[in-house]
Formats: C-alpha cells, structure tokens, sequence
C-alpha cells in the first residue's frame, strides 16, 4: 500500500517520505532516538557517571556556564515579571473601592428616661485607622 501511494505522487522527496514513514516506522524511528538520548546521557542526572567525565575541564567548564547562564536569565525574567506584576498592581488600586465599615455602639438615654443602644458606622481604611470626613465649609 505505501509503495502504491508513492508512486502516485509526483516529486521525489514526498514519494521517498511517503514510502519510508509508515507508522510502523515512525515508532522505530522515535524508538531509536529515545534510546540513544538515554545511552548518550542527555536524559540522565549530570552527577551520575556517564560517557563524559565531569571532573575534566570540558564538561566541568560547560556546567558553570550553563549554571551562570541560567541563574542570570532566571534573574532577569523574575525582574521582569516582578515589573510586570508591580505594575499590574498599581494600575488595579485606583479601581479598588473596598470599603471597610466598623460599627460601635454607644449607649443614649431617651427623653422618656429609656436606656438605648445607637449604632455608630465608622469608616477604616486597610489598616483599621478611622478614616475622618473632611470638615464642612460654614457658610
């Protein structure tokens, strides 16, 4: 079947994919690589012993590098989200009209001699501290 199909298309190179890249042979191909990374050592913790020795100055000298490497590019994209969540933040406070009430009671006696409770709102802000009103303007 894949050799029909290969012979009804007409360039070369999609007739050679067409026959060689069965499904059958897509597995063995990525078999096969799956295999070699794992025998190389590309899959395989850096400690352990593998085909390159790490206390020569190649690979020893290759994983300072790429541990600089990355430490300087983690750093700077962690200041770039920081910026970027900072700034988020800042443009979200304008927006943000939480209001946080606290409410008192106080005692009043009535003019028929009754002893009440009157509830009294105070406005906080995040921290607890009464926020005051600004005072009237006396006409």
């Amino acid at each position: 079947m894949p050799n029909e199909i290969a012979q009804a298309i007409k360039s070369p190179i999609l007739r050679a994919l067409a026959r060689y890249m069965t499904p059958n042979s897509t597995i063995q191909h990525l078999g096969t690589v799956l295999i070699l990374t794992v025998l190389i050592g590309c899959a395989s913790d850096p400690n352990q012993p593998g085909i390159t020795d790490p206390r020569q100055p190649g690979p020893a000298v290759g994983q300072a590098v790429g541990a600089t490497v990355g430490a300087v590019g983690g750093n700077a994209v962690g200041a770039v989200v920081g910026v970027a969540e900072g700034t988020a933040a800042a443009a979200k406070m304008p927006f943000k009209n939480t209001r946080r009430v606290v409410r008192q009671w106080h005692q009043e006696i009535t003019s028929d001699g009754r002893t009440i409770q009157v509830p009294v709102d105070i406005e906080v802000d995040t921290y607890g501290r009464p926020i005051k009103a600004p005072k009237a303007v006396g006409k």
